[in-house]
């Protein structure tokens, strides 16, 4: 079989990786990919948001599968354009994807279907929503309505912070017609969970949780980020809560989708607080998370092709999904000076001995090298018997690998070891 997997970072490597065990798997083109897993793939310098040349592309190889991990193509609808052209495809179609690209439909969908989720108001004026941050309890939380590569959201803890947030989004042009729209929501407490899921619309399955550390310092200081690391399972999610959230969000959550005529069909990413009155949704992702990609699907013991196929064809009741009982850890190598100015085109040195444990980010080859050409550059990723020889092995890795401003943290999981 041959393979497409649309985008470019360390999670699609890491699907990629964990898609090349099935041995009938030939080739896999990623589209654009990255140099750092040309080793795994074949890369096509096609742009993830360039839906034609994408379909183009799959029909001049007669691809026989392909994987939308990307937000950007999901709620453009790259699936719908893959299926309309006869190829069969692992993702959401646009109708059900913009349970991410629109907050304001999913906080509606929330509070229509009674899933437990922070109480906000929502807001296309500016000039009204300015007027609410003036008495709104503080902390509160102001987010863009549409995509925003993940900074779409500020946590203001003063009102001087929450005006300057809806300003900048509603009237400065932040996010663009992405910034149009805001929520203005509660501020929630307690510890979050990142629970990724298979479902075909009928069935969800839960994969293992994972915990996310989102600021750019260590002990959760600095700017957020998209994720310097992962560890899973997250501790903080026992099997009482995972029951909990698969009677009162998981499933309630596939129902209010179908029942809106928007089937969700691919994995829908859950974050989750877990809060002092029960757990309660955050945000809802219509792909793979990243970097909580790179240490759940290691520990993913079942075929991952399969589980995709049986995703897309209605029948994933049928099939088995099963999971270690080990614990992963990863840990994200950045350029200095992310997620704000950073430099890019240096030398990566790798030893052969970790490149197995690496997915890349962003990298490029200049000449016969791979040099550095991202914020994020490579997400180091072990597998333990416990969290604790797990967040030692990642480390051990980061250790042997060098390029210049290299940039991470050095607590990855500790607060996990702390529970």
């Amino acid at each position: 079989m041959d393979l497409l997997v649309v985008g470019g970072g360390g999670r699609e490597h890491a699907i990629i990786k964990k898609l090349k065990e099935n041995p009938a798997v030939e080739t896999v083109y990623a589209l654009p990919g990255n140099a750092g897993m040309d080793c795994e793939a074949v890369c096509v310098p096609i742009g993830a948001k360039e839906i034609d040349k994408i379909v183009a592309f799959a029909r001049e190889k007669a691809v026989d599968y392909a994987v939308v991990a990307p937000d950007d193509p999901l709620v453009l609808g790259a699936v719908d354009a893959l299926e309309a052209a006869g190829v069969p495809c692992f993702g959401p179609n646009k109708a059900a994807a913009i349970i991410e690209g629109s907050k304001i439909f999913s906080k509606r969908l929330m509070q229509k279907y009674g899933i437990p989720t922070a109480a906000c108001a929502i807001f296309d004026d500016a000039d009204a929503a300015l007027r609410y941050v003036e008495t709104c309890p503080l902390p509160t939380v102001v987010k863009a309505d549409g995509l925003a590569l993940g900074k779409g959201v500020v946590i203001a803890n003063t009102r001087e912070e929450a005006r300057e947030a809806v300003d900048s989004m509603m009237r400065g042009g932040k996010f663009g017609q992405s910034g149009l729209r805001v929520v203005i929501e509660e501020f929630l407490t307690g510890p979050e969970v990142s629970v990724l899921s298979f479902t075909d619309g009928e069935t969800v399955v839960p994969m293992i949780s994972s915990m996310d550390h989102k600021r750019a310092l260590d002990g959760d200081q600095g700017l957020n980020t998209g994720g310097m690391g992962t560890v899973a399972p997250n501790p903080y999610y026992t099997e009482v809560i995972a029951a909990k959230c698969m009677e009162t969000i998981f499933l309630p959550t596939i129902r209010a989708m179908k029942a809106e005529g928007r089937p969700f069909k691919g994995c829908l990413y859950f974050g989750l607080m877990l809060t002092p009155d029960g757990p309660k949704v955050i945000e809802y992702n219509c792909r793979f998370g990243d970097p909580e990609t790179q240490v759940v699907l290691p520990l993913l013991e079942s075929d991952l092709l399969t589980v995709m196929q049986a995703v897309t064809s209605g029948t994933l009741k049928d099939v088995e999904v099963r999971f270690s009982d080990k614990h992963a850890c990863c840990v994200v190598m950045a350029s200095a000076g992310y997620p704000a100015a950073y430099e890019k085109g240096y030398p990566l040195s790798i030893p052969e001995s970790v490149r197995p444990h690496v997915y890349v980010a962003g990298a490029r080859r200049e000449g016969g090298t791979l040099v550095t050409n991202g914020g994020r550059v490579l997400g180091v990723t072990a597998v333990e018997d416990s969290l604790s020889a797990a967040i030692s092995s990642a480390y051990d890795m980061v250790g042997q690998i060098s390029f210049d401003n290299a940039f991470y943290r050095r607590d990855i999981g500790q607060r996990a070891l702390n529970a």
